[in-house]
């Protein structure tokens, strides 16, 4: 039987923030999703999930979205990984990362949380920090804005017009993460883009 992934989007609930910065890791669980032709629906867990397939053949990926704000995301995820049987070495969660640069992307497994709060409770609920990360960049607001209130704004107009390629690019590295393994990715997405 093929081994399954929990492929987790950070975000908050609600249409307030669907299309804020600190919603891309759930936008690229969309991507994911949309990829395969599947969609949401709502789990036990406190969260959406999407079960499919890597490719026919392939990993299984459980594709989830908590329905809890960004800063108790823990307890879906835990809930999800128990009730799926999965391990946190086998667990992705995507989120949204102020010290890379918007349209960057960085993969990286265990370490600290970094001031992430979705990062910090996942690594707690699961009693462990070995799970792998998709970091997406938003960057750091310009001038004197709140760090707080810039992730909870949305895309602004030049960010919005590159979105869907930086959710695609996302949406590669959780596929070559899973597929090839984490250095495979990193190499790849690592990269300075030519």
């Amino acid at each position: 039987m093929a081994e399954a992934w929990l492929i987790v989007g950070l975000g908050n609930p609600g249409p307030r923030y669907e299309l804020t910065r600190h919603n891309v890791g759930q936008l690229v669980v969309d991507e994911l999703a949309a990829r395969r032709g599947e969609g949401f629906r709502s789990h036990k867990a406190n969260a959406r999930v999407a079960e499919t397939w890597l490719r026919p053949g392939g990993a299984k990926l459980i594709l989830a979205k908590p329905n809890t704000f960004m800063n108790v995301s823990g307890g879906p995820v835990a809930g999800l990984a128990k009730f799926y049987a999965v391990e946190p070495e086998h667990v992705v969660v995507i989120h949204d990362e102020l010290d890379i640069p918007f349209d960057t992307i960085k993969l990286k497994t265990g370490g600290g949380h970094g001031g992430h709060n979705g990062v910090r409770d996942v690594a707690k609920a699961l009693d462990s920090s070995e799970f792998a990360r998709v970091r997406v960049g938003i960057g750091r607001p310009v001038g004197r804005q709140d760090p707080a209130d810039w992730v909870l704004d949305p895309f602004g107009p030049s960010e919005r017009k590159n979105l869907p390629i930086l959710l695609g690019d996302a949406a590669d590295a959780v596929e070559q993460l899973v597929d090839e393994g984490l250095l495979a990715a990193q190499q790849r997405h690592h990269a300075p883009r030519a």
